[in-house]
């Protein structure tokens, strides 16, 4: 099992789903199987009720989305 950019997934990883280039979940990885790079495992998604803010630590989520596109990881890869 591998992510996007080639790095060994494993079970108990913390990991972020991309959708279209955007960041849209954010948890631990579990349940996922060896041997399959798609719809394998489930985020168990992790959010805090309130979490603060330290604009010298954040980035905007477009601001990531480009960083990805500049990467070429804003893309799926195509099934094998």
């Amino acid at each position: 099992m591998h992510y996007r950019n080639g790095r060994e997934a494993k079970n108990g990883d913390k990991i972020v789903r991309l959708e279209g280039g955007k960041v849209v979940a954010f948890g631990v990885l579990h349940s996922a199987v060896p041997g399959n790079d798609y719809c394998n495992g489930n985020i168990a998604v992790v959010q805090s009720a309130t979490e603060y803010a330290c604009m010298c630590d954040c980035l905007h989520v477009d601001d990531v989305a480009a960083l990805l596109a500049e990467k070429s990881l804003d893309k799926r890869p195509e099934g094998k």
